[in-house]
């Protein structure tokens, strides 16, 4: 009989592929149509009810109760009108995924009826348990209480017959127990900032927004080759496999055409998106085979990040229906490249102006050349923090790898500006400014650079891409809630430094442009040891970056300490975005996640190993000695079977190498679960428990290539990466 692995093959190809139903030809007839944005709110509330929520929404101000209760009026009618019954705070714990709990419309009446009712109160505020979520020690099972929050600056959305209200999610006491609360803090420090330097410049700003695209990447693997993998449903990854002979080695899959089953998925996950007001606009083939990419149209942050939650939901839903599922696991495969989430992050004004845009005037090429390195600058000061933000269990399989930024967080400007830099830095500074184009001396005026006058380095984690910076080192199955608070927070720490430091020098005399552009080329000399130009992936940038005395840490517990440095509490202090309280709880919670992670995959090795792997490569051995036996009996020579001796004696050096390392794994593994520190114990998972997995996948790999293809109990690497 054939084994699992065939008739899940045979199920791909025998399988139709599914109808696509868009609702119109044209996406702009029905972009955003299960979403109550501005146009429905206006349709939906008088015109003061519109103009009130509009106001509160743009300048964050809360939002009076009677007006609640008109908007939530409205958005029940509205949802009732797409066919919801049910509403739901959609919020997103620290669990790394969102969290939901519904309630119907409905309500019983005293008569005996039934009416629907969703009220202000209901749409302002719930109460899910805080203790049943990761907190850190905020919340005990006995202190259960927390509260979902209405976040009006995400526009609430239907989905599955369901009203979802974007919201925050904190403790009794106050303290942030979700991603999005510490960002919308980060950001409104950003706004202060970034508006009070843009003064400088223009003093008709009034409003600084932090915008925001985010490139997925991910896999897809057909639905019955997933579920013959248990290493795959119960981790994200193959913890054994063989590399495929063909892979990605002849760069025949990147951009290349989309199988057709393929592309109906994405054109219904996209019209799912897009009906969600998720403004997707790329879709392509990645490098590594069955990998693949979207990317939308930049947006505010914070509804950047929400859109890329939901994304990911529709995604995994979208993919059930065309008997996929969708891997979102930074590495899943061995021998390929992984996954990751660019973070193309820039910063735009009320007025339009994207301030990491130069422009044709000095003034504006002064204004860009101030954000410009004051980013810079941030990242110099804060790298370490900016790498923990991005640090995980999957991601470690990527950060340091030859096919994803490494561990060393540089910056990556370009010949261009690293030349202006250069200049800027070894130039001596006119105090007299004698032509209105000219700032200092020797130094030509900045060129206008362009949205793609840059050159991309894929090799580094934050490169400079012509209008903004991309953040490369975040892992595809993270929030990116998580990194953007950092950077956003940095920057505007830094943008506060930077006006302190400029005001002291006019203050002292100096003309505002010279006192700009003193303070300018301090930070370009202060900050020169982050920006790299080279290769990240080498052995000479280790080194030299550790002349630099840029950090390198590879592994997630350890990254995990910039969190709970005396640093980082006065930056948290002095910014509000983080207690200290808030700072411990989030370290904890990340070193428990790490380690509980590496947990389950010792455990599915263990498993797998004895119940699956052993008594595979066992059956296929005794069928080889059945075989010697009867050649022996008819009396051949030992020559005539030779070849089956050989992997006869393979098999068992394989299996007792095997069994030996997984015994050894299962007692570090108990050593490690004793241990009290859970940073101590996450270290012991990591360098311990963790250094089994690869020599004991060498030898299953081998065991992989010697037993029979009928026997092999798991769907192959070049069946799970070319089967769709």
């Amino acid at each position: 009989m054939p084994n699992n692995r065939f008739h899940a093959l045979r199920e791909v190809l025998n399988r139709e592929i599914p109808e696509i139903k868009a609702p119109s030809t044209k996406i702009s007839d029905y972009f955003g149509a299960n979403v109550f944005d501005k146009h429905k709110m206006k349709e939906y509330l008088s015109s003061e009810a519109y103009a009130g929520i509009v106001n509160s929404i743009e300048h964050g101000e809360t939002i009076p109760r009677d007006l609640a209760e008109q908007v939530a009026a409205a958005m029940r009618s509205w949802a009732m009108s797409k066919g919801a019954t049910h509403y739901t705070h959609w919020f997103q714990p620290l669990t790394g995924s969102t969290a939901e709990k519904h309630d119907a419309f409905f309500e019983p009446t005293a008569d005996g009826g039934a009416i629907e009712r969703f009220s202000g109160d209901a749409l302002a505020q719930q109460e899910p348990d805080a203790s049943s979520f990761p907190s850190g020690g905020i919340r005990n099972t006995f202190e259960a209480r927390g509260y979902t929050a209405w976040d009006p600056s995400s526009p609430a959305f239907v989905i599955a017959r369901t009203l979802c209200i974007p919201t925050v999610f904190v403790s009794y006491t106050g303290e942030a127990l979700d991603y999005k609360v510490p960002l919308l803090k980060a950001l409104s420090v950003l706004d202060k900032a970034a508006v009070d330097v843009c003064h400088y410049f223009d003093k008709s700003i009034e409003k600084v927004n932090a915008s925001l695209g985010i490139e997925q990447e991910y896999f897809l693997v057909d639905t019955a080759l997933f579920n013959a993998r248990p290493d795959l449903y119960l981790t994200g990854r193959t913890l054994f496999g063989h590399i495929s002979a063909k892979n990605q080695q002849l760069e025949d899959h990147y951009f290349g055409s989309i199988p057709s089953r393929v592309y109906a998925f994405m054109q219904d996950m996209e019209t799912e998106a897009l009906q969600l007001g998720i403004p997707l606009k790329t879709r392509h083939n990645e490098v590594a085979p069955s990998q693949f990419e979207c990317a939308p149209v930049y947006e505010e942050i914070n509804l950047a990040i929400d859109h890329n939650q939901l994304l990911m939901d529709i995604m995994d839903r979208v993919a059930a229906r065309h008997n996929f599922k969708v891997l979102l696991h930074e590495k899943p495969y061995a021998g390929i490249n992984g996954s990751g989430k660019h973070n193309n992050w820039s910063l735009i004004t009320n007025t339009g102006k994207n301030l990491l845009s130069p422009g044709k005037t000095p003034k504006n090429n002064l204004q860009f050349l101030t954000f410009f390195v004051n980013t810079i600058k941030a990242v110099h000061e804060h790298a370490d923090l900016l790498r923990a933000s991005v640090a995980s269990v999957n991601n470690d399989h990527r950060l340091g790898a030859n096919e994803a930024p490494p561990a060393i967080i540089s910056i990556f400007l370009g010949s261009q500006l690293t030349e202006v830099l250069d200049e800027i830095d070894t130039s001596r500074l006119s105090k007299k400014i004698k032509e209105e184009n000219s700032l200092w001396q020797g130094i030509p005026k900045i060129p206008q650079i362009l949205k793609d006058n840059t050159d991309r380095n894929r090799t580094s984690p934050f490169a400079f891409t012509g209008n903004k910076f991309e953040l490369r080192a975040v892992g595809s199955s993270a929030n990116s809630a998580s990194p953007m608070t950092i950077l956003n927070l940095i920057v505007a720490d830094q943008l506060k430094k930077f006006k302190v430091d400029v005001d002291k020098l006019i203050k002292k005399g100096e003309k505002k442009d010279v006192a700009l552009m003193m303070v300018i080329k301090r930070y370009i000399k202060e900050s020169r040891n982050i920006r790299f130009e080279g290769n990240g992936y080498s052995d000479e940038w280790e080194k030299e970056a550790e002349i630099r005395g840029l950090a390198n840490v590879k592994t997630t517990p350890k990254a995990l300490d910039a969190l709970v440095t005396d640093k980082a509490a006065e930056l948290f202090a002095e910014t509000g975005v983080f207690t200290q309280r808030e700072a411990h709880a989030r370290h904890e919670i990340l070193l428990d996640s790490f380690y509980k992670k590496l947990q389950i995959e010792a455990r599915v090795i263990g498993e797998l190993v004895q119940n699956t792997i052993i008594p595979a490569a066992v059956e296929y051995q005794s069928k080889l000695i059945t075989n010697v036996k009867g050649l022996k009996d008819i009396g051949l020579e030992q020559t005539a079977y030779a070849a089956q001796l050989d992997i006869i004696s393979r098999i068992s050096t394989h299996l007792n190498f095997i069994k030996t390392n997984v015994d050894e794994m299962v007692t570090e593994r108990k050593k490690a679960n004793a241990i009290e520190d859970i940073r101590e114990r996450a270290i012991s998972y990591d360098e311990k428990v963790k250094s089994y997995f690869a020599p004991i996948r060498y030898h299953v790999d081998k065991l992989e290539q010697l037993v029979d293809n009928n026997i092999w109990p798991l769907p192959k690497l070049r069946e799970l990466l070319f089967s769709k």
